[in-house]
């Protein structure tokens, strides 16, 4: 959503003291450079405008301003800057209540935060800009700038004349204890109230509210990835990222600088299991990779080639690199070239595909232990992580390179993959046939 989001205009004025704002995120950009990230609003102007996202980079904050005057600043002191984590967010405002900390109540993962940089609650029963007639609301962006948010959201909730607690939202799971999403909340509306990016990216209100809200500008991709079913995609806080740009919910990497070796490796790594992963190289230099690896690189100039732990199919040679040294493997490829990995931590394989050809070097990755045609990789309780990561990366001296990874989600870039192949886990869509056996690098993949 870097450049996306959706406006709504209220039809009829409903309760500006009593609401509640619901949303699960993924974040894509964290970064001190793009520190405000608009998640809902409406704005005026500076002085007039109430907001819901992150300022000062990775803190939470809700704020309003009404003819200058500051009547809501909450800003949390808990920062929210993991990209392969779903976060669930609650805003409650009643100002009704007489005890001023109960008048504006935000949870993060169904927890109530009480520590704030900023804390002012407004005053006894203030009025908000929330649930005004004729006013239009902003998803995704601030309104009067291009504070737009960069990640995904999903089951956006917004309840007019209720403060719900996070409860209404989302649950405890009995056997993980983790926070989970309840996707049909059992809540009352209200007026303006809304549900929208309900399992996938219709704006179309679920709420029985009619409701619907308008992409304003923009491409809403409906991707795989969800609060119920977590995706890999390349890592950001890898080093040195700085030297790179992610793109379409960090499954495009580009490199930015020349005279540079080093790769970006996925969120989520594993120990055991099968797993298949695909990446189009959409602008090749003369020395690309796409492999695994056991960690993140230690600098600028760490070439993918040397890690003891690395295992990368180049494109300029078509050879098999670990270590500091490379073996003939399978045939060369170029920009367009889509390259299929598959991975077996419980027998310690690797293999390699180009466009849906026959696997290299007459692999076969469903022969198990017998590994044919298999390179072997060292196990990962070995290595210096205990988990591999399949990785991306740009080995060139003069040029610059884009990866566009495809971890289940469905899409290379911006391009859906138009006709799936087979994948007998059903977790993930991937442009080619998915080894039987394997599956999606997510967290329902690494459960199976």
């Amino acid at each position: 959503m870097a450049t996306t989001y959706l406006t709504r205009t209220a039809g009829s004025t409903g309760n500006r003291k009593t609401w509640t704002f619901s949303a699960w995120i993924k974040r894509s950009r964290i970064s001190n450079a793009d520190a405000t990230q608009m998640l809902f609003g409406t704005h005026t102007d500076a002085s007039n405008r109430l907001d819901i996202g992150f300022h000062n980079a990775n803190n939470f904050v809700v704020k309003e301003k009404l003819s200058g005057t500051t009547n809501i600043d909450m800003t949390t002191n808990e920062l929210l800057r993991d990209p392969s984590a779903w976060y669930h967010l609650v805003v409650a405002v009643d100002t009704t209540q007489a005890t001023a900390s109960n008048r504006v109540k935000i949870y993060i993962n169904g927890v109530q935060i009480t520590s704030f940089g900023d804390e002012t609650y407004p005053s006894q029963n203030y009025d908000t800009l929330a649930n005004v007639s004729g006013r239009t609301y902003t998803v995704g962006q601030e309104g009067g700038n291009s504070y737009y948010f960069d990640g995904s959201m999903s089951h956006v909730n917004f309840i007019d004349g209720t403060a719900y607690p996070a409860t209404a939202f989302g649950e405890t799971d009995s056997t993980t204890g983790e926070w989970k999403i309840k996707t049909s909340p059992s809540v009352t509306y209200g007026n303006n109230g809304f549900f929208i990016l309900k399992d996938g990216n219709s704006v179309t209100d679920q709420s029985g509210n009619s409701n619907n809200w308008t992409l304003a500008a923009g491409t809403l991709t409906n991707t795989e990835d969800c609060p119920d079913n977590v995706f890999a995609t390349n890592n950001p806080l890898d080093f040195p990222q700085s030297n790179a740009t992610f793109a379409n919910g960090n499954l495009t990497w580009s490199t930015t600088t020349a005279s540079q070796y080093f790769w970006t490796r996925s969120t989520l790594g594993a120990s055991s299991g099968k797993y298949y992963f695909e990446a189009k190289l959409s602008s090749a230099s003369s020395y690309n990779h796409i492999g695994i690896t056991d960690t993140s690189p230690a600098s600028a100039t760490t070439s993918l080639e040397d890690g003891a732990y690395n295992w990368g199919y180049k494109n300029s040679d078509g050879y098999i690199y670990n270590n500091g040294s490379g073996s003939s493997y399978g045939s060369t490829f170029t920009t367009g070239d889509i390259i299929s990995v598959a991975l077996d931590l419980d027998n310690n394989k690797l293999y390699f595909r180009k466009n849906n050809d026959a696997w290299n070097n007459s692999g076969d990755p469903t022969s198990g232990a017998t590994g044919t045609g298999a390179i072997s990789i060292t196990a990962p309780a070995s290595t210096s992580t205990g988990n591999y990561f399949f990785c991306v990366s740009d080995n060139s001296s003069s040029n610059n390179v884009t990866w566009q990874s495809n971890f289940g989600n469905g899409y290379f870039g911006t391009t859906a993959v138009s006709s799936a192949g087979t994948n007998a886990s059903s977790n993930g869509v991937f442009e080619y046939d998915v080894p039987t056996g394997y599956t999606a690098l997510s967290t329902k993949g690494l459960n199976l």
